[in-house]
């Protein structure tokens, strides 16, 4: 073995390995769990979902020792190409993929299917570290704004297209990556200020809701006006109207652009409707799931909501569900305990990086990750709406599985070579 390569094995992360291997194998034992029937339960059927997973966890140990061989600057010099690729995949699937679940955002291959979306995802990813990392870049000017901007939206919007509104969510996360390179906390501010109204229109009559706003603002102004003595009436006003704006638009994006099913799941989540047999079917029969688990769990194999599907897509999106009745609250705070250690690593990585490529890059890698665990848990024990994205490394899937390995090592191969990257 040549100098280089035993550089590269002395300076690899290995903890971070062993985070993905430990969750690729307990996500491999819950979907085999998932599915298991008492009939067939040969480990090596790939005819099975779990032996399907087997095939798509072996490939995807072949890419990241494929992304580690690799030149650490290969992925940095083609980001824009490899974007422009997932791109111009984003639009063919539009033409000519296959429709699933009301989703037309799978190209299918026989009974093997491949997902743009979830590549997507690693590609702006690339593109985003690229852009902010070139020599003219600065977030204090609106140009590099504008720009990081779009690559965040144009992928974003194609995936809206194909009507698969949780991908398309995921590119949100961003907005941390944002926030570390320079943007305004009052955006975030902002952000959290607008989540907060949208909860607030749905629970509140909009011109009940327009009179509180209006009270508030005039007790705060006229507060304030004896504690600062220069105070800017219309800074309070412009306040008042955005906010009523916002509310009466929540009110009619509400009632006239999203469909029923999704009007229908952000009512249950805020208990204005129950639906234990529609749309909150899922959402009631996994949270029974999680908590029949008790604090060790009824054991592997022996889960009587897993066994009988009593929750639909219980090896995917509700994979966590199967976690919590089998492994108990022990087995869930595991896997939560080593979704943040693992997102910790990554933040704790980035900022070692001497490459702002890296930096930007390592940061996209966290926080994607996070808003993928964050989501699909919540989702699962009915604190966010279902909007279907997969657990990380956890959930069936050979897109799903292969797009995050492709994501994580690229930035692991980039951290064992920080020294030679600039």
């Amino acid at each position: 073995m040549d100098r280089k390569n035993k550089s590269l094995l002395r300076n690899i992360d290995w903890s971070v390995i062993l985070i993905y291997l430990i969750l690729v194998f307990f996500g491999w034992v819950n979907i085999y769990a998932a599915v298991y029937d008492g009939e067939s339960s040969e480990i090596l059927d790939f005819s099975s979902r779990y032996g399907k997973q087997l095939i798509w966890i072996g490939a995807s140990l072949l890419i990241a020792l494929f992304v580690l061989v690799l030149d650490p600057k290969f992925f940095s010099q083609t980001s824009f190409i490899i974007y422009g690729i997932f791109l111009l995949m984003l639009i063919s699937v539009l033409v000519v993929g296959s429709e699933t679940k009301g989703a037309k955002s799978w190209f299918g291959i026989g009974d093997f299917g491949i997902q743009p979306s979830e590549f997507a995802k690693g590609a702006t990813a690339l593109a985003l570290a690229k852009t902010l990392s070139s020599v003219t870049a600065d977030f204090k000017k609106w140009k590099t704004r504008i720009t990081a901007i779009a690559v965040i939206m144009i992928p974003m919007l194609l995936v809206l297209l194909q009507n698969d509104t949780g991908s398309a969510l995921v590119f949100c996360s961003f907005v941390f990556v944002l926030y570390r390179e320079g943007m305004s906390s009052y955006i975030l501010i902002l952000g959290a200020a607008c989540i907060l109204l949208f909860i607030l229109a749905l629970l509140v009559n909009q011109y009940l809701l327009i009179g509180i706003y209006f009270t508030l603002i005039l007790l705060a102004y006229l507060f304030l006006r004896k504690k600062v003595r220069k105070i800017n009436i219309w800074t309070f006003i412009i306040i008042f109207i955005g906010s009523s704006l916002f509310t009466l638009a929540v009110d009619f994006v509400f009632e006239n652009v999203l469909e029923q099913h999704q009007k229908d799941r952000i009512e249950v989540l805020l208990g204005k409707k129950e639906d234990f047999k529609g749309v909150g079917y899922n959402v009631n029969q996994s949270k029974i799931a999680i908590g029949s688990g008790g604090v060790l769990g009824k054991g592997f194999l022996n889960g009587t909501q897993t066994k009988f599907n009593f929750v639909p897509e219980q090896d995917t999106d509700f994979i966590f569900c199967t976690i919590g009745e089998e492994w108990g609250f022990v087995g869930s705070s595991l896997t939560v305990i080593l979704f943040i250690l693992l997102c910790a690593k990554l933040v704790k990585m980035a900022e070692r990086q001497r490459s702002k490529f890296s930096r930007v890059y390592g940061y996209s890698v966290a926080s994607i990750i996070f808003f993928h665990f964050f989501v699909n848990i919540g989702m699962t024990i009915g604190l966010l709406p279902v909007i279907g994205i997969p657990l990380p490394f956890i959930s069936y899937g050979g897109s799903s599985l292969w797009a995050f390995t492709f994501l994580l090592f690229i930035f692991i191969k980039q951290d064992a070579q920080r020294q030679e990257l600039i």
